[in-house]
């Protein structure tokens, strides 16, 4: 017989994740469509009774996001344009109603390839925070998601929150997606950029992930050491001519890996000038 159990405090949940195997019940906006016909057959923690897992704080060194904080709470929230990236990928999330209830460490945990709200949290490089009864441990998102669906999170720990240094929630974002259609769509390529520009309007440092062409959302690093030092104006010339060897696309019903590798480098374009403008106007202001 399975069991069904809703702690009231982040105590009680840890300390019965300690004593066996439970699958953690957030949302749900998966979890249910995820079994379809098929009875429940594991013994589930629902931990939407745990207030002190919603919401957004800011510590004098990071943005928190609380574990249960959702995508329309990120979208509403005040925050520094080095988010507009993961505000853009929060309203891919889905339709509203799933936006209202689906939580963004469930994106993470889920570990999806498609998941929208990866790679505009790598561009931050985002942390997550894994409780257990004996201590916390604090992980990069980047080693955190080590494959299609499969996690580091332990099986006695729980994803608390999502931590942004503040080191990096600088400068401009942007976050574009490609599917076969506008909305409600699993992405065929996705990517979110964030750039910082130095006193000379030259590029001081980029940022790049994408997703959907890995099993891994991937940060473009080459690319990254490519743009620093250069301006603007260069960033088409620079990504038509970069290999892109980071990623791994693959061929499937919503498209080969062909057509992926030519879309990620175009909407990683777009997303590059998108968030250099962004950190241009924040510089005037």
């Amino acid at each position: 017989m399975t069991r069904y159990a809703k702690p009231k405090s982040l105590d009680e949940a840890l300390a019965l994740l300690s004593e066996g195997s439970w699958r953690i019940l957030a949302g749900a906006t998966d979890f249910y469509p995820a079994l379809g016909n098929r009875p429940l057959q594991h013994d589930v923690i629902d931990i939407n009774g745990i207030d002190a897992l919603r919401g957004m704080t800011e510590s004098d060194s990071h943005f928190v996001i609380g574990a249960r904080t959702s995508w329309t709470e990120v979208l509403k929230a005040p925050l520094p344009s080095a988010f507009d990236a993961l505000k853009q990928a929060a309203r891919e999330v889905g339709s509203l109603q799933i936006q209202n209830v689906a939580s963004v460490a469930g994106n993470i945990c889920n570990a999806s390839p498609a998941a929208d709200g990866v790679p505009a949290l790598m561009v931050v490089d985002a942390e997550v925070e894994l409780r257990a009864r004996h201590g916390v441990r604090i992980l990069p998102l980047s080693e955190f998601i080590v494959g299609n669906r499969h996690t580091k999170l332990h099986q006695d720990e729980l994803v608390t929150a999502l931590r942004i240094p503040k080191t990096s929630a600088v400068g401009g974002s942007a976050f574009v997606k490609l599917g076969a259609r506008r909305y409600l769509v699993i992405s065929i390529a996705m990517a979110a950029a964030r750039i910082v520009l130095d006193g000379q309007g030259r590029i001081a440092s980029a940022a790049i992930s994408v997703g959907s062409c890995s099993a891994v959302a991937q940060r473009l690093r080459a690319l990254e050491a490519a743009l620093a030092g250069q301006r603007p104006e260069a960033i088409t010339e620079i990504v038509q001519s970069a290999e892109l060897g980071e990623l791994s696309p693959i061929d499937d019903v919503r498209g080969s890996g062909g057509y992926r590798r030519s879309a990620a480098r175009e909407i990683v374009e777009r997303a590059l000038l998108q968030a250099a403008g962004g950190s241009q106007k924040r510089a005037a202001a």
